[in-house]
């Protein structure tokens, strides 16, 4: 291909629709027609100017011969120069940020990045906010996210592999992994997975998780996720996989297991015994949210006689005068929760403070004092959703479980519910991630692995990695086992 400067810079805009935000330049280099292209809004035109077309305009060396090697190794020898044989590639790279340069009489295209980098400021993420330890977390650019990481694993065996989804918008995504910890199988079936999907776009990392999922159509969350970089390396320390895409905070990870959940980062930063008492109040909080309000409903419905006298009256004097069966006046209040929780969080800032004293205050008191509801029936509710967020990644399952206990508890009352909860244990024990048992290391028992489940100890006596997760058994050792 011997490329013409202007027709080609033409050819390229048309190929382009002509957008408006297309933009180019044709100068002179010594006799030589050089035609720049480039996209304003995400090219940035001081360095345009200032190290491209003006070193060209006023290069004073007598070039007689290879005009491009003289572009290459001299004018433009601060940046890293793409060669394209075809103008689709150079297009596609065009649109990524690279400046491509059209030299009349070459047999190749150039490319030079000068994209213009405008990013979220590295901030501690809403989502995952500590006491003790790191604060920086993601943004949404995928350089910076994969500095944070290389930032904290200056390892020769960390392998980062680039690929791109998207047939639109050519979303740029990075798997990333410790290449002596992590189990090669996995990782040849998430690039497999990765490279046979087939979509116009991926705008968020969470677009992937139903293409990575083994169960598609379970309501249970099977890939893990974060926004901090710490999180994600202490993960892939332990054998797991990132996967990071360019435009997203959120990291994904996988195998995924329940304990995970359960954990905090802030547990590596605090006296041991402190973090045992926090993990298993979680996995109580568990409990509470899903169980609580069918429980309230089966005694009221039929195990009232089990119930304390004092507290049974109780009951019997809220409830007089409520036109609602316990089932319908749970599910009422939940439904109520639900709305006010789903308008407060989409509505402006300035108005989810008022929006909250209105909903949880006014009306909730008002629905009592009409003798709609119940105030043990709000209670219930609003005790089972705060401890939702004990364990906030797992809220949405959490829901959805309780409505399923609370219709089972009505119908069946308490040996309904103790059946709900063996089907619920039984279905997760038979769970698999990537190798990885679900419920882990509880289901099946790793004594290795209880070190760093509800019962934490010092970070010296973790000196294996977790059998819990499928990584290389020949690489497992970090030390002296010390099983004090």
């Amino acid at each position: 291909m011997k490329v013409d400067a202007v027709k080609t810079l033409n050819v390229a805009k048309a190929k382009l629709h002509q957008s408006s935000d297309l933009k180019s330049r044709t100068v002179q280099f010594f006799g030589t027609k050089v035609s720049v292209l480039y996209i304003a809004d995400i090219t940035d035109n001081v360095l345009l100017n200032d190290t491209l077309l003006y070193p060209m305009t006023q290069y004073e060396k007598e070039i007689t011969d290879k005009v491009v090697d003289e572009l290459k190794n001299i004018v433009l020898s601060n940046y890293e120069i793409k060669e394209f044989t075809t103008i689709n590639d150079a297009l596609d790279n065009l649109l990524k940020g690279n400046t491509l340069i059209f030299v009349d009489g070459a047999d190749k295209i150039l490319g030079c990045d000068i994209e213009k980098i405008i990013v979220r400021p590295i901030s501690e993420p809403p989502t995952s906010l500590v006491i003790k330890g790191p604060r920086e977390g993601f943004n949404e650019s995928l350089k910076y996210n994969l500095a944070l990481i290389r930032k904290r694993a200056k390892s020769k065996d960390l392998v980062v592999k680039n690929i791109e989804l998207g047939e639109q918008t050519k979303t740029s995504i990075a798997v990333v992994y410790f290449d002596n910890i992590v189990d090669k199988s996995i990782v040849k079936q998430i690039m497999q997975k990765l490279n046979s999907i087939k979509t116009d776009g991926i705008l968020d990392s969470h677009y992937l998780i139903s293409y990575l999922q083994e169960k598609p159509n379970s309501m249970f969350k099977q890939i893990g996720d974060t926004e901090k970089p710490d999180i994600l390396v202490a993960k892939m320390l332990e054998g797991r996989i990132g996967i990071i895409v360019d435009g997203s905070p959120i990291a994904l990870t996988v195998p995924f297991i329940l304990m995970e959940d359960l954990q905090n980062s802030d547990d590596y930063f605090n006296q041991p015994a402190r973090v045992t008492f926090l993990r298993i109040l979680r996995l109580v909080g568990v409990v509470i949210a899903v169980l609580l309000p069918g429980i309230y409903i089966a005694l009221e419905r039929f195990h009232y006689k089990i119930l304390p006298l004092e507290f049974l009256v109780t009951i019997i004097n809220t409830s007089q005068g409520i036109p609602f069966s316990p089932f319908a006046e749970i599910l009422f209040v939940v439904l109520l929760f639900e709305i006010l929780y789903e308008a407060n969080l989409r509505m402006p800032q300035y108005l989810g403070m008022a929006t909250s004293i209105v909903g949880a205050l006014i009306l909730g008191e008002t629905a009592v004092n009409a003798g709609l509801v119940s105030p043990p029936s709000v209670m219930i509710v609003a005790l089972s959703g705060i401890t939702f967020y004990i364990v906030p990644s797992q809220a949405a399952q959490f829901g959805l479980l309780r409505l399923i206990a609370c219709l089972i508890g009505a119908c069946l009352g308490i040996y309904g519910l103790l059946l709900f909860c063996v089907f619920v244990i039984s279905y997760l024990s038979s769970f698999d991630s990537y190798k990885s048992a679900y419920l882990a290391p509880t289901a099946p028992f790793i004594k290795q692995d209880q070190k760093d489940f509800l019962i934490r100890k010092t970070i010296k006596n973790m000196r294996t990695r977790p059998k819990s997760i499928a990584n290389n058994k020949d690489n497992e050792i970090r030390g002296d086992e010390d099983e004090s």
